[in-house]
């Protein structure tokens, strides 16, 4: 295959602290000799992200996918789950870890997101709780999920991998169901390298999770819960803090490659976009475009094996569907016929690169290729 344009454009690129600031910090770590188990670095972390994001008790793990896992035992949720197929594998993974039926419900076209119309002729007398994903950082329609919720006696759990500081009407998202969790993955705007995080709304209920990512231990002597070993270590921690200083600068460039993206595929018949949402302020982590063949010519993966010979990295994301994977496709749920706009979307989306060091040259090269049939 030929390559037509020698440097590629990557899909992401990891925002990274400068590293003599790094450096510094590290040889404090390895003065204090304390490198993981709740450290110093640790909690000034978990201090500084509740101010950032606007949120009373957050608490570290090594990683986004053990948020999820622990959130159900945190909650003791069992039966039943209502989910998206429209997600990473990590959101429904998370469910089967501890033993729940997922139960997947079809989205929003507009959105991707959990369509909350469908939430209720899912429900059965086995479901304990829903957990829906602020796909690609849009907020779901909390107000609606909170009013099923509500009336069925269910908890609601967000994936909010993607939703580092998203707010709706100046109040953090993550605020809304009973927990949100986070991934602070080497791909997302912000990152800890590998690292995640679980939002509660009381002391009480950080402190059950905080037990459960330390083997379940309440003390030297004690263990209250058969839990996990899920710490994040001082290392990524000081990573962390160093990326607080400089996630709004990467945001503002995501945001005007989002704008210029936007204002140069308009046009553009068959290519279709998210808009921003009123009242919402996004983080741009993602870039998605949805492909109509018959209006634009060509189909999604034409497109994506077109941008590769231009050396132009992009990502069908997420594709294909949770449900369609082996695990989980003889659930009953799990049929196409159940789920049309999940799997019409899967196979449309294209998600171009989007990350802080694009520079307009190469956002207009990316543009210069879709335009070109």
């Amino acid at each position: 295959m030929e390559i037509l344009d020698s440097k590629p454009i990557l899909v992401t690129s990891p925002l990274l602290p400068p590293l003599e600031e790094f450096q510094s910090y590290l040889e404090d770590i390895w003065k204090r000799k304390w490198l993981t188990n709740n450290g110093y670095y640790h909690q000034e972390l978990e201090k500084a992200l509740c101010e950032y994001l606007g949120v009373e008790y957050i608490s570290l793990f090594t990683n986004g996918t053990l948020p999820l896992i622990t959130a159900l035992q945190a909650m003791r949720i069992s039966g039943e789950v209502i989910t998206t197929p429209y997600s990473f594998v990590a959101t429904t993974h998370s469910i089967w870890w501890n033993g729940i039926h997922p139960v997947f419900v079809d989205v929003d076209p507009l959105t991707g997101n959990l369509d909350p119309m469908k939430i209720e002729a899912a429900i059965t007398p086995r479901t304990t709780a829903i957990m829906p994903v602020h796909v690609y950082g849009t907020p779901c329609n909390i107000e609606a999920i909170k009013e099923i919720a509500d009336k069925y006696g269910l908890k609601v759990i967000y994936d909010a991998a993607h939703a580092f500081g998203v707010k709706l009407n100046g109040e953090s998202i993550l605020k809304a169901g009973d927990m949100s969790t986070l991934s602070f993955h080497a791909t997302k705007t912000y990152n800890t390298i590998e690292g995640g995080a679980l939002i509660c709304h009381d002391a009480k209920t950080k402190q059950r999770i905080d037990y459960l990512k330390n083997f379940g231990f309440a003390g030297e002597t004690e263990v209250v819960a058969p839990g996990i070993n899920s710490k994040m270590d001082e290392v990524r921690s000081v990573y962390g803090l160093l990326n607080l200083k400089y996630v709004d600068k990467a945001i503002l460039c995501r945001q005007k490659n989002a704008n210029y993206y936007r204002e140069a595929l308009k046009r553009i018949r068959g290519i279709r976009f998210i808009e921003d949402m009123n009242g919402v302020t996004h983080n741009y982590s993602y870039f998605p475009i949805f492909v109509d063949e018959k209006e634009y010519g060509i189909s999604r993966d034409q497109l994506y094996e077109k941008m590769k010979m231009h050396n132009v990295l992009c990502r069908r994301y997420f594709y294909p569907l949770i449900s369609s994977f082996s695990t989980y496709r003889g659930l009953p749920s799990a049929d196409p016929v159940n789920l049309p706009v999940a799997t019409q979307l899967a196979e449309t989306v294209l998600c171009l690169p989007m990350h802080h060091e694009l520079t307009e040259q190469e956002v207009e090269r990316i543009v210069k290729v879709i335009k070109k049939r």
